[in-house]
């Protein structure tokens, strides 16, 4: 997605966040990825900033977005978990399982095996790799709740909900999508857009980046 970002002329900034990754092994809570966001767009002295999460990585990125400022343009949220003060990742639906994982598995939670990549318009190749190149998600990044010290709502945002990942967006996100601030755009395919349709994900990127 970066490279085709930049062949379009923006400036883009992957991150990995602590505890994954090249990162594996770090110890790392929820609000530390907070930082790693916030520390990375401060170090940069970026400006003008799209913030984009994806899945769980919604729930620090909307932190981030309130903390960066005047620095932030617009936040996108992929298919994604949006940031509420006082809950965490896991709240809000039925988590118990990813709760007992994390407590079987030494305070992580497992990579996906793949079975949940079924039916995403994924190639085998793509689940394959999803297979293999995931890594463990440090448990606290997941129960710790979020901090903030307003709505999510108050922030320019857009919601790009995957269709075949459910036909319609969480209900707290629903209600958010209800303000002026907030816009809804569907995309047809699965959980990982980033995967089936990069150049549709990169132009919805580029015409959020674009309003206001």
């Amino acid at each position: 997605m970066a490279a085709a970002l930049r062949a379009a002329g923006d400036d883009a900034h992957p991150l990995t966040l602590t505890g994954l990754a090249e990162k594996q092994g770090v110890p790392a809570g929820g609000q530390r990825h907070v930082q790693d966001i916030v520390d990375e767009v401060e170090r940069l002295d970026l400006r003008d900033v799209v913030l984009v999460g994806h899945s769980y990585s919604g729930v620090p990125v909307g932190q981030a977005a309130e903390r960066i400022g005047e620095r932030l343009r617009r936040v996108v949220y992929v298919d994604a978990s949006v940031p509420f003060d006082g809950e965490s990742f896991l709240s809000g639906w039925p988590s118990d399982h990813v709760r007992a994982s994390i407590d079987a598995h030494g305070g992580f939670w497992p990579p996906l095996d793949g079975d949940g990549a079924e039916g995403q318009e994924l190639t085998a190749e793509q689940i394959a790799r999803i297979r293999s190149e995931g890594t463990a998600h440090p448990g606290a990044t997941l129960t710790e709740p979020a901090v903030l010290k307003g709505s999510p709502g108050d922030l320019p945002s857009t919601y790009v909900k995957c269709l075949l990942d459910g036909d319609a967006p969480p209900p707290a996100v629903a209600e958010l999508l209800k303000g002026d601030r907030w816009e809804l755009v569907e995309l047809d395919t699965g959980h990982w857009p980033m995967f089936s349709r990069p150049g549709e994900l990169a132009r919805i990127l580029r015409e959020s980046a674009a309003s206001r």
